[in-house]
């Protein structure tokens, strides 16, 4: 137990209504006997027969001076005290997208900064639940004297994690930063609130973009205490530096999370978790980094914190951007039944293409040039490639984009969505070394879709070529083709009378 100092009231200084000591020590059995002058353990008003003598009874000056700005009327419980709703476990994503990874782990945002040091939260009825803080350092610099992409720290995000217990949490903060609650339940639309009382700290903010103005943004912007500003939009979270969104979105935070959430409304069109109700009440993370250019994770998606990077997270073309929308594909793709080894950089292009097709950007496959080194160095090739075995991705991805094509000929723009679906809704066929099995799964549910015997444009594009092959895709893979794999898949397209394509639709371009 720590034993409360004695303080002069010229050593504390007044920060968001709430007296805060210089270097405090705040005793727990001071703080616990002085809540008797409240209504609970959230201590979120005055016992209702409260007397204003009675604040010489105070044990604790933080707790006296909270009494004090409640009864004056002055104390700001916005940020500082709120009822926290859990938010939907990555057990329901599986469920509902068969995803696992990207979506944020920091989705109850506080709007609270708490300052390296003593802390006091004060915490309600936990109904048994499992309820922690989150610290991240959004802003963590590579380790000196490595490379940035070299840094033996990594990449990844780190956090501190605290623990919260009913009642009087005087917690350590070993680093400052932004406060986030982690409760997430397999329940999440009967499981039960929990009220928590941030006594200590700074109030920061955070900008939701369904309920808050522009001018709200502005104000936000210009009174920040962190160089992190939170931002809720409807599909996504945001944690930017302040310097870059007042450079390159003062005054337009709507329009900002409007960007991201045209993306995410356009990508969730694609796989169809629009069609079939499978939106997910879960944001992906967007955030800054300090390591490498731009890239997703476990908790989301990154980008560097220099200008030229975060103007295109942040500036007026987010939603035209390839990069934006490439991380966030790698955040949507499916796994392993659309993303095998050897697809991690192409079935997120398949979404990445989708956007910038809506956004009247030119085909990067044309652009680029892809089909015509495609079109050479597989279709025309003396020795065919299996198709896993092609070094570029933007290659490998051309009859993947082609089906997609053909399909919308036909009138069918639902391909994607509806095969996805299936996928959904069905096991996937292996994975590691076995993860091969659903590229055959994909070409008989293709050939399904499409009504269409695809026989001969899969083996055109390599699909068919046995034997045994290693991929290197950000992990290992060895796989075994083997002749009876394919004659299996053939087999089964055949035995469904599909008719053959109007036209050949290995040469389709857009």
């Amino acid at each position: 137990m720590k034993t409360l100092r004695t303080w002069t009231l010229a050593t504390y200084c007044c920060i968001g209504s709430v007296l805060l000591a210089q270097e405090p020590s705040y005793s727990t059995q001071e703080i616990l006997k002085d809540l008797e002058f409240f209504n609970g353990w959230e201590a979120s008003q005055l016992a209702p027969n409260f007397k204003k003598k009675q604040l010489t009874n105070f044990r604790s000056p933080l707790m006296r001076q909270l009494a004090e700005n409640m009864i004056e009327g002055n104390y700001q419980k916005e940020y500082r005290l709120k009822t926290y709703r859990p938010i939907a476990s990555n057990k329901i994503l599986q469920n509902k997208l068969k995803l696992s990874d990207g979506y944020s782990r920091y989705e109850n945002i506080t709007g609270m900064y708490l300052e390296k040091g003593e802390n006091v939260v004060l915490v309600g009825d936990m109904h048994g639940r499992e309820i922690n803080l989150l610290i991240p350092d959004w802003m963590r610099q590579p380790t000196p004297g490595f490379a940035p992409t070299k840094d033996p720290e990594g990449w990844e995000l780190k956090k501190q994690v605290i623990a919260l217990h009913e009642g009087v949490n005087v917690i350590h903060v070993e680093k400052s930063g932004n406060v986030y609650i982690d409760y997430f339940a397999d329940d999440p639309e009967t499981a039960p609130g929990v009220t928590i009382h941030f006594v200590t700290g700074k109030v920061n903010g955070y900008f939701d973009a369904e309920t808050q103005t522009n001018e709200d943004w502005n104000k936000l912007l210009d009174q920040a205490v962190s160089p992190v500003m939170d931002v809720k939009t409807r599909y996504m979270q945001l944690a930017y530096p302040v310097e870059f969104l007042k450079k390159f979105d003062y005054g337009k935070g709507k329009e900002l999370a409007q960007a991201y959430d045209q993306i995410m409304t356009q990508q969730y069109e694609f796989c169809g978790a629009l069609k079939y109700n499978r939106v997910p009440e879960k944001r992906i993370l967007a955030r800054v980094n300090f390591n490498y250019f731009m890239f997703r994770d476990g908790d989301g998606v990154a980008f560097l914190g220099n200008e030229s990077t975060m103007k295109s997270a942040l500036g007026p073309d987010i939603y035209k951007d390839w990069g934006v929308n490439h991380e966030i594909g790698h955040v949507m793709q499916m796994s392993p039944q659309l993303t095998w080894g050897g697809m991690t950089e192409v079935s997120n292009n398949l979404f990445t293409m989708y956007v910038a097709t809506l956004a009247g950007q030119p085909s990067r496959l044309s652009k680029s040039k892809n089909y015509d080194k495609a079109f050479k160095e597989v279709l025309e090739a003396e020795k065919k490639p299996f198709i896993m075995c092609v070094g570029d991705p933007f290659q490998k991805l051309v009859p993947f984009w082609q089906l997609y094509l053909y399909a919308k000929e036909k009138g069918y723009n639902d391909f994607y969505a509806d095969l996805m679906e299936y996928m959904r809704n069905h096991p996937h066929k292996g994975t590691g070394n076995a993860s091969i099995h659903n590229m055959y799964e994909f070409a008989k549910v293709s050939c399904d879709l499409l009504k269409t015997d695809l026989t001969d444009f899969f083996q055109a594009w390599g699909f068919f070529e046995t034997g045994k092959f290693h991929i290197g895709d950000y992990a290992d893979y060895n796989f075994d083709v083997t002749p009876q794999m394919v004659e299996d898949t053939k087999e089964y397209i055949a035995s469904k009378h599909y008719p053959k394509p109007e036209k050949d639709i290995t040469r389709l371009t857009d």
